[in-house]
């Protein structure tokens, strides 16, 4: 699924294509997704601008004149930037039209993503929103804000890095990558974790997500570039789906489990799995 780093790449890519274009229709074909009032849905987009895109987490943040349209891509959500005389294909579900007959059309297999419109004042009341915990880039993210997050748990700290409530961002690409780079056991629980090993957390944290952004996220089979622009990072995966090849480090194979339900790759070398 799209993580922090591609999030951030379709932010920064649409910022450059919509901004500004003014919405003359809005086709909802699978309404689920769509959390608000349908009517109100309609009556506030139309006629209105995106007049920016923040992001918060793996949330899109589309920024109207007096609301916010929050966007969660979930599993398979994309965006197209399409012709209006392009046939709507079999998963394209919602469908913003601009005045320059160009269309925005969200595509997802799954239909697990989900769009809501609140005011912008409402932003931080939305539930996805507020429980969101500190973003892994940026100076807010401190070695003792995670220990004190971590240490009272005795829950994994692969499942504790996937935890959106103390990382935001965060999923289970960037999870592996993280804690081989700072030489963590995955199966390790949080009350055994030191004050050091957080720094270190800390550290690989910032240094993989600011480099993956830059490489426009990681594009595999369970995501793909949508808006012409395909990631790069996963030429830099040293764990995540490389079991069987040899650690880069070491050259102990690396092995592929199951946590919480989450499939987690490793170096039991490197990342002292006994």
């Amino acid at each position: 699924m799209p993580e922090i780093a591609e999030v951030e790449t379709v932010r920064n890519t649409l910022k450059k294509k919509i901004l500004g274009k003014k919405i003359k229709d809005v086709k909802i074909i699978y309404s689920k997704i769509i959390e608000s009032d349908l009517e109100e849905f309609n009556k506030v987009l139309i006629g209105n601008s995106f007049h920016d895109i923040k992001r918060i987490g793996k949330y899109l943040i589309f920024e109207l004149d007096h609301h916010y349209l929050i966007s969660h891509l979930r599993m398979e959500g994309k965006y197209f930037l399409k012709d209006v005389n392009m046939p709507i294909m079999k998963h394209e579900h919602i469908v913003f039209t601009f005045d320059d007959d160009s269309d925005l059309r969200y595509h997802d297999t799954r239909k697990f993503g989900k769009m809501a419109l609140v005011l912008k004042e409402n932003l931080y009341n939305y539930e996805g929103i507020k429980k969101q915990g500190i973003e892994p880039i940026g100076n807010l993210l401190t070695k003792e804000y995670l220990y004190d997050k971590f240490r009272t748990k005795n829950i994994s700290m692969k499942t504790l890095l996937l935890d959106q409530t103390i990382i935001s961002g965060l999923g289970n690409i960037y999870a592996d990558e993280v804690l081989f780079d700072a030489r963590i056991n995955p199966f390790k629980k949080g009350q055994d974790i030191t004050l050091d090993e957080c720094e270190r957390i800390k550290n690989s944290a910032q240094k993989i997500i600011s480099k993956a952004i830059c490489e426009g996220g990681t594009t595999i089979r369970s995501y793909t570039s949508s808006l012409g622009v395909t990631g790069r990072f996963q030429q830099y995966l040293k764990v995540h789906k490389q079991d069987g090849k040899p650690c880069v480090v070491c050259q102990t194979l690396i092995k592929k489990e199951k946590i919480n339900g989450r499939t987690t790759y490793f170096c039991e070398n490197c990342q002292d799995v006994k």
